[in-house]
């Protein structure tokens, strides 16, 4: 069941992530692995910093969600990057 909620987990933030940061959703393996990605990312990230989003369900997802936005703010900046390099 655990990984069922996990799963649940990523597919929401991953949602919340792609409207705030591009204004719509990734599609749902999209919204998973971004989710699931910015679970890890934003759980050590929050750590780290030695804040707290509170426990439960509704916590979890302002964690997993603040480090989906994260790694896909990341993502773009490398992505215009290495584009800003090829352009002639």
């Amino acid at each position: 069941m655990d990984i069922v909620v996990f799963m649940l987990i990523g597919v929401v933030a991953g949602w919340l992530a792609g409207v705030l940061v591009k204004g719509s959703s990734f599609g749902l393996v999209s919204d998973l692995v971004v989710g699931v990605l910015g679970a890890l990312i934003g759980g050590a990230l929050f750590q780290r910093l030695g804040i707290s989003a509170g426990g439960g369900l509704l916590g979890a997802i302002i964690v997993a969600t603040v480090g989906a936005v994260i790694l896909i703010v990341i993502l773009r900046l490398i992505n215009q990057s290495r584009m800003g390099s090829v352009r002639l």
